[in-house]
């Protein structure tokens, strides 16, 4: 069965809303968007393109598929990013996108989310990460649908914005896998439940 692994930057207060641009994501009033970017250092590179290696899917909630398929298909073909993320199979969950979808290699998930997704985990091939997505993720974690956790946690409070984990009924035990602190102080960690 494939994996399925949560990727996310978080601040240490664990708020993952607008690491990327100022522009990203200013729902809610978010004002500190782009804040994650002083923290990327070869370290985090490298162990990016690992991560990339073993994965042939990606998976996004609309909000998530939205921006980054405003932004990645324009991007230099060089970055090692723009070149995983436009050439791989792109799976998005929503209710009001409809196909066909702008992006390459995007098909829209059908039904149910947690069973749709439950289903692309029997099908063969590598690792789908998930990127963002805050929504859709809730839904994965309480369906015990998230096999791995690929954090990395910034040196940085933000005090407000959308955070990962939110309020669970449950207590939910993780093991800790790998722990890698780059040249900026950020920590890259990850985590898997333990079930």
């Amino acid at each position: 069965m494939r994996k399925l692994v949560v990727v996310e930057m978080l601040s240490l207060d664990g708020v993952m809303q607008g690491p990327g641009s100022p522009d990203e994501d200013r729902s809610g009033g978010f004002e500190h968007g782009g804040w994650a970017m002083r923290y990327g250092d070869q370290v985090f590179l490298d162990t990016a393109a690992r991560g990339m290696a073993d994965t042939d899917a990606q998976l996004f909630g609309r909000k998530t598929y939205e921006i980054m398929a405003a932004y990645w298909p324009n991007a230099p073909s060089d970055d090692m990013f723009a070149k995983h993320l436009n050439g791989v199979r792109k799976y998005v969950v929503s209710r009001s996108l409809s196909e066909p979808l702008e992006w390459d290699n995007a098909t829209l998930l059908q039904g149910d989310a947690a069973t749709a997704v439950a289903e692309l985990k029997h099908q063969p091939g590598k690792n789908i990460s998930v990127l963002g997505s805050g929504e859709l993720v809730q839904t994965l974690i309480a369906n015990d649908l998230v096999d791995e956790y690929s954090l990395m946690i910034a040196p940085i409070v933000l005090g407000s914005g959308v955070r990962l984990f939110r309020e669970y009924e449950d207590i939910r035990p993780l093991e800790l896998v790998e722990a890698i602190t780059t040249t900026t102080g950020a920590q890259l960690l990850t985590y898997r439940p333990q079930r």
